[in-house]
């Protein structure tokens, strides 16, 4: 079964575009950032913003020069973080290796961070009162929702510890409701495929290119491959799809797999940062 993040992804998007048309005259405003001229990085943000308005949420980008100081780049930020216009603020990343993520984090207030990766939403998430999580791992816990796939009592196993994927897919997996016994691999793990093979769910986030290999898969997991890599000009993930799908019970392509669940969870969180600052009511 090839699990389809451009449907699922659709799905959302107009979801959301329906809901916003009950408040014609409400306007959600995502706000990114990128710094530098990365050719990647303003793709994304391009993406970004073409799905936004396709949902109905206006957008404004700032570009900065890439060696902008960090005073200067929170000052921008703060920018953002006072304008009741914006409801939601992206950093496109990585940054340069000058500047602190960290410090530019700190200046995005929680209920405006739709990569939800302030201190503070992941506070909430490793408490259990989540609000903004991190779009990635959301993206991948929508796709197992849209599948009907079963979690309860079921073994994961998320290769990848980085902050913005593996630590809080752990900690949604693992989270009341979702139940799953959750295992946090990565790629020093010792005897990887042996691990692997014990998941029912297998989320690769590596950012190995073709890491996971067939012998790493149990037959009829669930995989989601995650990491992304360059190999010749073609874009890799961490899965060795034509192998592993030999294998899997269901496995997530790449590209168009977990990657457009990524944009449209953004457009989700957006939506929510939109609700708790009281611009959209909760009950929609």
């Amino acid at each position: 079964m090839i699990i389809d993040g451009k449907k699922v992804a659709a799905d959302i998007r107009n979801k959301i575009k329906s809901q916003l048309g009950h408040f014609p005259n409400t306007k959600i405003t995502l706000a990114t950032v990128i710094v530098g001229n990365n050719p990647a990085g303003q793709l994304y943000v391009g993406m970004k913003h073409r799905e936004a308005n396709a949902a109905g949420i206006h957008s404004k980008h700032i570009d900065l020069d890439e060696n902008i100081s960090q005073r200067d780049l929170e000052e921008q930020i703060s920018l953002l973080a006072d304008d009741d216009d914006v409801h939601g603020i992206l950093v496109q990343l990585p940054l340069p290796k000058h500047l602190n993520k960290e410090r530019m984090l700190s200046k995005i207030p929680s209920y405006k961070d739709v990569d939800g990766l302030t201190d503070v939403n992941m506070g909430r998430l490793l408490q259990g009162h989540k609000q903004l999580v991190p779009c990635t791992p959301l993206g991948v816990i929508r796709l197992i929702e849209a599948y009907n796939i079963e979690t309860s009592g079921r073994n994961a196993v998320v290769v990848g510890r980085s902050s913005l994927v593996g630590l809080p897919q752990m900690l949604l997996l693992s989270e009341k409701g979702a139940d799953a016994t959750v295992t946090l691999a990565h790629s020093r793990t010792n005897d990887l495929a042996e691990v692997c093979k014990n998941a029912d769910i297998l989320v690769a986030a590596v950012g190995v290119p073709a890491i996971i290999k067939a012998d790493f898969v149990k037959p009829g997991a669930m995989v989601f491959d995650v990491g992304v890599s360059r190999v010749d000009d073609k874009i890799q993930g961490d899965v060795d799809c034509d192998a592993v799908s030999k294998i899997a019970g269901g496995i997530t392509p790449m590209p168009g797999g977990t990657g457009p669940m990524t944009v449209a969870c953004l457009l989700e969180n957006t939506i929510l940062a939109a609700t708790l600052q009281d611009v959209l009511p909760r009950s929609h």
